[in-house]
């Protein structure tokens, strides 16, 4: 007999890659458990984002990382979709006046790795080799350490960027950690970067979810799962990315640590060839983190000047 078809209580947007797919059925599994209801009855449905699409050009070149959320915002908008499930550092600074981020999940690892099958190290791999990226802050930070390598655009999902490596398409790339643990593929990392030695994209390793402000059944049914810390992390350091750059334009880096009750925020914009950088930190009150996360960018726009952001294709 053929089991009944079940109640769907809520569906989720998401992009298809291996890694998104494991994030949207990590928010299903955290929300069946919260609401003690059967996993399959919240639908997962991937749409693809031109962000897959595009896979021959750097993101800068063709609109920015809104290109992996756009056609999901679409979906959610348009009732086709209940919630939006997102890396945190793909969700553009800006939001449709009628969507937010209602929940994130607790935070993963943040961190960078160095992955090569030629070098142990970013330092101990031979001047003029190639770093692949997509990443304009990661291809900044790479240049800012070591000068004399060369970086060229590598597109794709986890598995590609590992495939193009080992067909020597480059000496070595970086990934964020997090992704790799949601794969269970933390062992391809050759070195972890520490925070501190190169500093994260504004949101990494965190999941959020993005739904209609005025839904209030899907944003009472999302809030069971979010995480307090999380939430304040990401609050800090998108208010210092809404400050500085809209866009994907300017290599920007940030990143909170909380800690109880306090907030410890660095953060950096830099050139994207790494020869002029510009960084801040923070300490306060988690109540404060807007406002902290506002104050640094602050900082950091004026010891720049105005033209930093002319030249590197800033807000």
């Amino acid at each position: 007999m053929q089991s009944p078809v079940p109640n769907i209580v809520a569906t989720i947007g998401t992009r298809g890659s291996p890694l998104a797919l494991a994030q949207a059925h990590e928010v299903r599994a955290r929300l069946a458990r919260a609401h003690a209801i059967d996993p399959e009855r919240i639908a997962v449905r991937t749409i693809r984002t031109s962000g897959d699409i595009i896979q021959d050009r750097a993101l800068l070149d063709v609109g920015g990382k809104g290109l992996f959320t756009k056609e999901i915002e679409e979906a959610l908008l348009a009732g086709d979709i209940d919630l939006a499930v997102h890396s945190s550092k793909d969700v553009p600074t800006f939001l449709p006046d009628a969507t937010w981020l209602s929940a994130f999940l607790p935070r993963e690892d943040a961190r960078d790795v160095f992955i090569s099958h030629k070098a142990t190290s970013l330092e101990t791999l031979p001047a003029g080799a190639v770093v692949g990226t997509a990443s304009l802050r990661r291809q900044a930070m790479v240049l800012r350490l070591r000068p004399d390598l060369k970086v060229n655009v590598i597109r794709g999902n986890v598995e590609t960027r590992l495939r193009k490596l080992a067909a020597g398409e480059a000496d070595a790339t970086l990934l964020a950690l997090a992704g790799l643990k949601r794969l269970k593929m933390e062992d391809k990392a050759t070195r972890i970067f520490e925070i501190d030695e190169f500093l994260p994209a504004v949101g990494q390793g965190a999941i959020a979810i993005e739904s209609r402000r005025n839904d209030d059944r899907i944003n009472a049914f999302v809030t069971r799962i979010t995480d307090p810390d999380t939430e304040v992390a990401l609050t800090t350091e998108r208010s210092f990315l809404a400050l500085l750059d809209g866009s994907c334009r300017t290599p920007i880096g940030g990143h909170c640590r909380v800690s109880g009750e306090t907030i410890h925020f660095r953060g950096l914009i830099i050139s994207p060839d790494g020869k002029e950088w510009f960084e801040t930190t923070r300490e306060g009150a988690r109540g404060d983190a807007a406002k902290l996360g506002t104050d640094a960018a602050r900082e950091l726009r004026e010891r720049a000047g105005e033209k930093f952001f002319t030249l590197f294709g800033g807000a």
